[in-house]
């Protein structure tokens, strides 16, 4: 009777991932050679690319050593995970998705093979949110249109590959270096 006025405690709070990552890992993505095909489209083939196992790329300088591009691709990833992963994501003139991040890091959302799943994506799409993470749209708070799920969709690629970074190719241009 006498615990009746006794101050409760709350429940321990669950420990939080820093950075914050979504819960949602998909595990269904385009193959690797469509998303360098496509990827080489967008950048009129005048630029490497490293490509990390889960798909997400970076846009690299020419002319670097493998070691480099690898180094640098490391770099350009880590520095996107570990600040805010703001996305911009882009409807292009293919049909996709670019949801591009900064220091030349992006994913792609290939429109075709999204619509083949898309009963998963539009179901976990707010699985696809950072712990704790409130984006604003014009529909409101983490209230998302198609094109927004599909972006969340394609992120979540970024946050896999962030936290277990493996760069699995790099595709060269043909286009030749340049001096200037």
């Amino acid at each position: 009777m006498f615990n009746l006025f006794k101050k409760k405690t709350p429940p321990p709070e669950q420990p939080r991932q820093l950075p914050p990552v979504p819960d949602w890992q998909p595990n269904f993505a385009p193959e690797l050679d469509k998303i360098i095909e496509i990827a080489s489209y967008y950048t009129n083939g005048k630029h490497d690319l490293a490509i990390f196992e889960h798909g997400t790329i970076v846009v690299l300088a020419k002319g670097l050593s493998a070691e480099e591009a690898t180094s640098s691709a490391l770099e350009a990833l880590h520095g996107v995970f570990h600040s805010h992963p703001d996305m911009n994501p882009r409807d292009m003139d293919d049909g996709n998705i670019l949801v591009g991040y900064k220091n030349n890091v992006a994913n792609i959302v290939v429109n075709d093979f999204a619509m083949e799943h898309w009963n998963e994506i539009d179901l976990n799409h707010q699985r696809a949110l950072a712990t704790h993470e409130v984006l604003i749209t014009p529909l409101g708070h983490n209230v998302f249109n198609d094109f927004g799920k599909k972006a969340l969709y394609g992120r979540c690629f970024m946050f896999m590959d962030a936290l277990s970074p493996k760069v699995v190719r790099i595709a060269r241009t043909d286009a030749p270096v340049s001096n200037a």
